[in-house]
Formats: structure tokens, sequence, C-alpha cells
């Protein structure tokens, strides 16, 4: 998974990256409003936590940028203030939850969970796909019910595929989602080709003919 930590505590922006990062997702930080607002323009994220009082602006601006632009991303409101006011106001504009500080971080670890399980899980735990069933809760793919032992970038990367079905994905887009700021250093993506033939050969021959290459564009997941 990846996020956008939009947070200008700092101990508490990398409290939150560290306890995420230690299940191998991708964490991105914003320390301002200036800085989050570039982010979310530029890079897709499955979730953004969003402090509602930035150093030099209102989260809740971001929040309604997002909600214009119609990202997908769930959007997690965070805010030292505890007025019923500020929590109604971004829950109207279209958060998917709000949290009051302090609190613990295993809590903002569910309501990631349940954010990702209502929107773009559809409320399950489950996805599926033809023969190709992905657990989300334990991390695990199966295919016919049998499961293949994937690596965690394999694993988020089938399931990158699965979740944006008959979309062409450069390999930027792919590279920023699994790496995060880190993809910027290198140079080239040779990489992402290994991992995408690593993930073919793990399936079986007619579920991996759903990772189709885009010539000159990236990859495509789709129905033959």
């Amino acid at each position: 998974m990846k996020f956008l930590i939009a947070e200008d505590e700092l101990d508490l922006q990398q409290s939150i990256v560290t306890y995420l990062e230690r299940d191998a997702n991708v964490c991105e930080v914003a320390s301002n409003y200036d800085e989050a607002l570039q982010k979310v323009e530029l890079y897709d994220y499955d979730v953004i936590i969003l402090d509602i009082n930035l150093v030099t602006g209102s989260g809740l601006d971001i929040l309604r940028v997002i909600k214009k632009s119609k990202l997908r991303a769930g959007v997690i409101i965070i805010s030292a203030n505890n007025s019923l006011d500020n929590k109604l106001e971004g829950l109207d504009l279209g958060a998917d939850d709000y949290l009051t500080k302090p609190f613990h971080l295993a809590e903002l670890n569910s309501r990631i969970k349940a954010v990702l399980r209502r929107g773009k899980y559809g409320g399950d735990e489950t996805i599926e796909f033809n023969e190709i069933k992905i657990d989300t809760k334990s991390r695990t793919a199966f295919i016919t019910n049998i499961a293949i032992n994937l690596t965690r970038k394999e694993y988020d990367l089938l399931l990158f595929f699965i979740t944006n079905q008959d979309r062409v994905l450069s390999k930027e887009i792919i590279a920023e989602h699994l790496w995060g700021d880190d993809s910027d250093l290198v140079d080239n993506f040779d990489f992402i080709y290994v991992h995408i033939n690593n993930l073919r050969k793990k399936m079986t021959k007619e579920s991996a003919k759903y990772i189709k290459t885009a010539y000159g564009s990236g990859y495509k997941f789709q129905n033959h």
C-alpha cells in the first residue's frame, strides 16, 4: 500500500511512517500545506493521512482539492482540535474518517483497514478476478484456491494491477507506487520488467496472460 502522511508534527509523522513501514508499505511525507498539495496533485495514493492544521494552510482545503479532482485515495483526517464542527466539516467534504490527537497507532491502523475495505475493496477483505483471489488481510494470493508464494513487491504489484483493471499503467506509475520517492533515484525501469516477469512465472500460464504489455506505454491488466 502507498500512503501520504501530511503532518507537520515531525515526531508524530515519523512515528506513523515507522509503524506503517513495518508491513512493507510505501510512505511519503509532507510537512506543510504546499508540500502536501504538490504531492496530492502529482501522485496516486491508497490512503492519505491528513492533518487539518498544517503549518502554511488548512488540510481541509487540500481535502477539497482531493474530492474536486475525484482522486481515489481514502482520506483520514487527524487533528488536535476536538471541535464537532471541524469533524463534521471534514466528513461533509468527503473524508472517510476522523481521528482526534492523541491516538494510538494501532487505532489508526484499524481505521486505515476499514477505509480500504469500504472504498477500494467494496467492504470485503477479499478481491476476486476470475480464478485469482487476494486476501488483503493476510496479504495472500490464490489461483484456483491454491496459494502462490509471492514476495511483498510481487503481491503489491498484483494487487495494484487488479485494482486498476483495464487501465494502462506506465513504468513510472508502477515504480512510483511501489517505491515512492525512491523511484526518482533510478536511471531506468528495467527492474519493473524483472518483477513483472517473476510475477508471471509464479502465476498459471492462463492467469499470466491477464498482464498485457502496452508497447511504448506500460502494462495493462485485463481479460483476454
